[in-house]
């Protein structure tokens, strides 16, 4: 009975060992070429989707020879002419020009994410609210 005992507790400790070293292994199996990198500065360009103008993606980064892809995601209600990348701190809207029916506003680059290419100023408009002539209340309230 003793040696029984001994072969199973010799047999869980072996169980634990080996699965141990196969987490262990599984671990190391996703750092391939990012963490052996030597390179200190690498250049990413935009957010590429996968489908349409938004949703999930890819980013590619080059540094000297080397080039390595992320992934990342494009929001669909973002403002695609200036990019996910480029944060801009904008001012207030402008008067509506009348002539053209729109307002506009400038914004200047706060932060550029992985290190993209963004203009240091941008100008964004968008239509005039046209205001209409505010209605009476003939015919409602307790007087007719």
């Amino acid at each position: 009975m003793r040696g029984l005992f001994s072969t199973l507790f010799l047999l869980l400790v072996a169980l634990m060992i080996v699965t141990t070293e196969a987490g262990k292994n599984k671990k190391d199996k996703g750092k391939g070429p990012k963490g052996t990198s030597d390179c200190a500065e690498w250049r990413f360009g935009g957010c590429v989707p996968n489908n349409g103008d938004c949703g999930a993606g890819l980013r590619e980064g080059t540094c000297n020879d080397q080039t390595k892809k992320l992934k990342c995601k494009v929001p669909c209600n973002w403002k695609k002419q200036f990019g996910a990348d480029c944060k801009y701190k904008f001012s207030n809207w402008g008067e509506c020009d009348t002539a053209a029916g729109f307002k506009t506003r400038s914004g200047t680059l706060m932060k550029a994410l992985f290190d993209v290419e963004c203009q240091p100023t941008i100008t964004v408009s968008k239509p005039c609210k046209i205001k209409s002539k505010p209605k009476g209340k003939k015919g409602k309230g307790k007087g007719n």
